[in-house]
This record gives structure tokens, sequence and C-alpha cells, in this order.
């Protein structure tokens, strides 16, 4: 090869990493709609909870999904705690 065609191979190359790179960068940029993340669920969204972290790596989460209230808790030892509670009327609490 010469020492163009090498340098125009080279070019085109890097032309289609860069173009590569653009592309992954704009799919990263895409925001989550307020309220919602991506979490288990089958990669399905699911409401974002209210999480409450304390200073000793314990935390508190609440997710409310309707008439239901899913709380999340975990201590400083690392024990997990999850508890639903479903109200028919509508009404929180």
């Amino acid at each position: 090869m010469t020492k163009t065609a090498t340098k125009a191979l080279l070019g085109a190359i890097a032309l289609a990493a860069t173009a590569g790179y653009a592309t992954v960068a704009a799919a990263q940029n895409q925001q989550t709609p307020r309220g919602w993340s991506y979490e288990i669920k089958d990669g399905k969204r699911v409401p974002k909870g209210n999480r409450i972290t304390n200073p000793d790596g314990s935390w508190r989460e609440e997710v409310r999904q309707g008439n239901c209230v899913t709380i999340k808790e975990r201590s400083a030892a690392g024990e997990y705690k999850e508890t639903r509670q479903c109200n028919p009327t509508g009404k929180p609490g």
C-alpha cells in the first residue's frame, strides 16, 4: 500500500470509530422520566421510591403504586425487610 492509501484507510477507521462513540454517548444521555427508574421488574419502568439514608448505612424507602405502599428497609448490619400494604379505599395510611 502507498502512504496515501494507508492514511485514507486509517482516516476511514477513525471516522467509523468516532461515529460509534457518538452513538453510544447519545444513548447514554437519554433521561428517564421524573419519578421512574430502571430497577428489576424485567426491565420495565418502576416508580422510584423516597429513600432516606442514615449515616450508619441503614436506609428506608417507600414506593407508592396505586393504592399500595411498599416499604423497603435495610439495617446497618445488612438485614433487609420488605413489607407491602394495600388500601382498597385509595386513602393513604
